[in-house]
């Protein structure tokens, strides 16, 4: 890796911005990539599909991002904890009030700023809802991914799931 960081150090921004193109169309080739966004979103669904066989949903399905084999809906976000970002909040939660959220299960990834599994969980609606807070402004729920959330009932601790698929597919 040091290798690699001595490499690209003496680049101009164009060759490191081709650089960063051709890195985002290999990991699409992969499937890890499903999207022009930051990867953090992608690759957090790959990661929750891949370990435990989900199937994703296709990308404009409102709140949803993967089903299992016997329905059950999720959706996944991820985190990238880094120097400049400490806050644990998530990207926005949207249609949580009322009825249907269009999801059972919020599937959520903690990674470090070099995009290690830290931790995951498997969150049932029922408790985003309770901890969850509106925002007006953006019509939109924000929830805090903060440790306290792996002790809540019904939280499932889903870390070593995605850190073997980690370990076998980096």
């Amino acid at each position: 890796m040091e290798q690699i960081v001595e490499q690209i150090a003496n680049k101009s921004l164009s060759e490191l911005l081709a650089f960063h193109v051709a890195i985002k169309d290999e990991l699409r080739k992969r499937d890890v990539l499903r999207s022009e966004n930051s990867p953090t979103g992608d690759l957090a669904e790959y990661l929750f599909c891949k370990a435990f066989g989900w199937k994703h949903a296709p990308n404009s399905e409102k709140g949803l991002d993967a089903t299992d084999d016997d329905g059950k809906r999720y959706q996944i976000k991820g985190l990238r904890l880094h120097r400049r970002k400490k806050s644990r909040q998530l990207s926005a939660i949207r249609s949580l009030d009322g009825g249907d959220a269009g999801f059972d299960t919020l599937a959520a990834v903690l990674f470090s700023h070099k995009y290690e599994v830290m931790r995951a969980a498997l969150i049932p609606v029922k408790v985003v809802r309770c901890y969850a807070k509106y925002i007006k402004h953006t019509n939109s729920h924000k929830f805090l991914l903060q440790d306290k959330v792996w002790g809540m009932c019904g939280v499932i601790d889903v870390t070593e799931n995605l850190r073997r698929v980690e370990r076998d597919e980096y």
